[in-house]
């Protein structure tokens, strides 16, 4: 089965000419691929796709951060989905991210697709810019790369839901990318990637914002991606320049607490034994 669409056949090629756009690209390092993957293939995923708001065990975000939907049982995915996910988290892709991103570590896949998989965003949904969360949440490793594959058809400039890449110091989208169908955008996520789209989406109440998400780890990580002022390995929302849209929680006494070994010791027992059971 022919999976990716002929012009991204030999990915060791497409990370050697990409390397130093990738690398250079603003505000953070990114790319953007279109049709890179063999349409027929990816129509039959997109087929697939499930309306999550109909899955039960689907996590439905209602917030003022963030209106969507999300589904990361591997095992309940459809046979191409499943080949997708399979291939994208396979030795040979992972070799090349990290050819074409540069990250010296060597790259992990999360089979558990922690926060990735399946997204949905309905009419009227949001997802305000933000950082992602900067370790896995149940193992000790480090978050990498985004890889978000889109699958709308004839998506219209009027529906907004553009992928919005935003500075540093939150002044303003450096970037902005449609998610049309068969586009995939690789970036490097840490403590400064800010990133989402914070406006409302515009798509007939019969349409839908549907994307496949894929994170990357590695063990250790470079100290210049880390903001040390952020204890807590969670989401971080913030407000774009001129505006007050998202709701940032006071965790200064939890974040005391999380300065002491015995806090982490006791953290890390949870994880490891009490969210797998779940």
């Amino acid at each position: 089965m022919n999976i990716l669409s002929s012009k991204f056949e030999n990915l060791e090629e497409v990370s050697k000419k990409n390397i130093k756009l990738y690398k250079e690209n603003a505000p953070f390092p990114h790319i953007v691929f279109e049709n890179f993957f063999e349409s027929g293939f990816l129509k039959k995923v997109l087929n697939e796709f499930p309306d999550l708001s109909k899955i039960s065990k689907s996590e439905k975000y209602n917030s003022k951060n963030e209106v969507k939907l999300s589904y990361n049982r591997y095992e309940n995915f459809s046979y191409n989905t499943k080949i997708l996910i399979n291939f994208l988290n396979s030795k040979k892709f992972l070799n090349f991210l990290n050819n074409l991103t540069s990250v010296s570590e060597e790259l992990i896949a999360d089979p558990e697709l922690s926060g990735g998989g399946l997204h949905q965003i309905k009419r009227g949904g949001v997802l305000k810019i933000h950082t992602d969360f900067n370790k896995h949440p149940k193992i000790d490793i480090d978050r990498r790369l985004n890889l978000l594959l889109y699958l709308n058809e004839n998506w219209q400039e009027s529906y907004g839901g553009k992928l919005e890449l935003w500075d540093k110091d939150m002044k303003k989208a450096v970037k902005k990318i449609s998610p049309d169908f068969n586009k995939v955008v690789i970036f490097s996520t840490n403590d400064f990637s800010n990133h989402g789209h914070p406006e409302p989406l515009a798509c007939p109440e019969n349409t839908s914002r549907k994307s496949i998400a894929l994170y990357y780890f590695s063990s250790g990580r470079p100290d210049s991606e880390i903001n040390k002022n952020f204890v807590k390995n969670t989401t971080r929302f913030k407000n774009r320049d001129g505006y007050d849209e998202v709701i940032q929680k006071n965790e200064k006494f939890k974040d005391f607490l999380r300065g002491f070994k015995f806090y982490r010791f006791l953290k890390n027992i949870e994880k490891k034994y009490l969210r797998k059971k779940k």
